[in-house]
């Protein structure tokens, strides 16, 4: 069973986010709670954890814009 990894609502107004970069490799072990990604907001750089551990699967490329809720990575 995979863990989907969405990008999250950061603020009211918010409907995209640039994900700056990934803290893991694709194909390395993670653990909850675990820094996962970087999401760059207008004036902050915010870090996400892992919702839960597991093998990561990068599916979104860093550096681009992306809506909220889109899928970029998953836990398998």
């Amino acid at each position: 069973m995979s863990i989907e990894v969405r990008l999250p609502p950061v603020g009211f107004s918010t409907r995209k986010v640039m994900l700056a970069e990934f803290l893991v490799a694709d194909g390395a072990t993670v653990e909850k709670g675990q820094p996962l990604y970087m999401l760059e907001l207008d004036k902050t750089v915010q870090e996400m954890e892992a919702p839960a551990a597991g093998t990561l699967r990068i599916l979104a490329k860093p550096g681009k814009v992306y809506e909220v809720g889109t899928l970029i990575c998953e836990i398998v």
